[in-house]
């Protein structure tokens, strides 16, 4: 997922309301919580029981008394709990972690908004082995006292599923209104959904599929093989030295492309030189898309963890809602209580809206309540941050009426 702080082709920058104004979220400031000890440990899908666990979220609005209202939002690879408001800037382990930014989503969270935070609790949290405040791969493990690199264990999408389950009863929610994602955000709604029958009424579930092709499977492949064959990789120890930023570079730089569309990088880049109108007959940065594609990899690059990019495409991977029914996706479906809405991009080629479709049928075919939409959008499978305005009304009606 790519950052929509950042230009995006045939797009311009998302204009973001600053703090002060009435349809913001307002000034944030993160949260963490310990939910698994060594008294209660997180079993994981490898079989690992892994403690200590620190999850961070925000949220936003109030709960209400009947405690109904809470809307549980799920990030997408390089995401964080950060999805509305304007960072505070504050301090972790005595150096400055963060400046003042505005949320990933900031667009549709906030007074007003597709998830109205004067009607909704919202809740986002980060995900078990990213970097940006739940336990992961760059945090020093108690039992070694050096960061956990790879002794880090492999986490899937139903093991983060079943850590936020955690934190839905930290928060004292038996049931929420609904869980909301995109890309491998809406993979773990529609795992919630699965696994969790009980615990949700509705699954709102965007530019996302039951499962990643194998197409898919290969990209992340060679992003991964970037990352460790970089010689600054050194088999994941290399937080007190140089990290691998070539490697991670290279990796953000073809997930990247996957995330745009063949019309949205021709409608902004076209062949146009960078600098001029002719080549330079140099093996240097010549076209503008390799610009944009460095700018974009560097960014990240300094950024995010190597080592949280290898776990998360790997859970990325495992991902499959029809694996628990032995590959049948209608008899998984039938497990699921909530209402479900499906919105999938009509350029969307890293989930397809056939993919998409496919979750519309089975549900279909169990019998369960589905809303499905595909629209038409020209930015690939980042549409999903971008086409705000088509979704908002999509999405706040399907809250309403929930």
């Amino acid at each position: 997922m790519s950052d929509p702080l950042n230009a995006i082709p045939g797009k311009n920058r998302i204009a973001f309301d600053g703090p002060a104004s009435p349809r913001s979220a307002g000034w944030t400031r993160p949260q963490r919580v310990v939910l698994a000890d060594r008294d209660n440990p997180l079993p994981l899908e490898s079989g690992v029981m892994f403690e200590p666990v620190t999850v961070e979220f925000e949220t936003y609005g109030s709960l209400n008394a009947a405690k109904d209202n809470a809307v549980f939002i799920l990030h997408a690879l390089s995401g964080d709990a950060h999805v509305a408001g304007w960072d505070t800037d504050w301090e972790k382990d005595g150096r400055p972690w963060r400046k003042d930014r505005p949320g990933w989503w900031d667009a549709m969270v906030g007074p007003g908004k597709a998830f109205d935070t004067t009607r909704y609790f919202v809740v986002c949290a980060n995900i078990l082995g990213s970097c940006y405040g739940t336990t992961g791969p760059a945090e020093v493990n108690p039992r070694t006292g050096r960061r956990y690199g790879l002794d880090f264990p492999v986490v899937t999408v139903e093991d983060w599923v079943r850590l936020h389950l955690r934190l839905q009863d930290f928060l004292g929610i038996e049931k929420l209104l609904a869980v909301a994602g995109g890309s491998l955000g809406g993979q773990q709604a529609l795992a919630w959904a699965i696994n969790y029958p009980e615990r949700l009424r509705g699954a709102i579930i965007l530019a996302a599929s039951a499962r990643l092709s194998a197409q898919g499977l290969a990209f992340n492949t060679v992003g991964r093989q970037a990352i460790m064959s970089d010689p600054c990789f050194k088999r994941g120890c290399y937080y007190d030295d140089t990290p691998p930023l070539g490697g991670l570079e290279l990796a953000r730089m073809l997930g990247h492309i996957t995330y745009l569309s063949y019309q949205s990088m021709e409608g902004k880049f076209g062949r146009r030189f960078q600098n001029g109108s002719s080549p330079s007959f140099q093996l240097n940065t010549e076209f503008a898309v390799e610009s944009y594609l460095e700018h974009q990899s560097r960014a990240f690059g300094k950024r995010f963890d190597a080592n949280s990019y290898l776990y998360i495409s790997r859970a990325m991977d495992y991902y499959d809602a029809a694996a628990p029914a032995g590959g049948d996706l209608v008899e998984a479906c039938r497990a699921i209580h909530a209402r479900v809405m499906l919105i999938s991009f009509s350029s969307d080629w890293l989930y397809p809206p056939d993919d998409t479709k496919q979750i519309a049928r089975a549900l279909i075919g169990a019998g369960k309540p589905v809303t499905y939409v595909n629209l038409p959008s020209a930015y690939g499978h980042d549409a999903f941050l971008l086409e705000t305005e088509q979704t908002t009304p999509l999405i706040a009606s399907f809250l309403k009426r929930m």
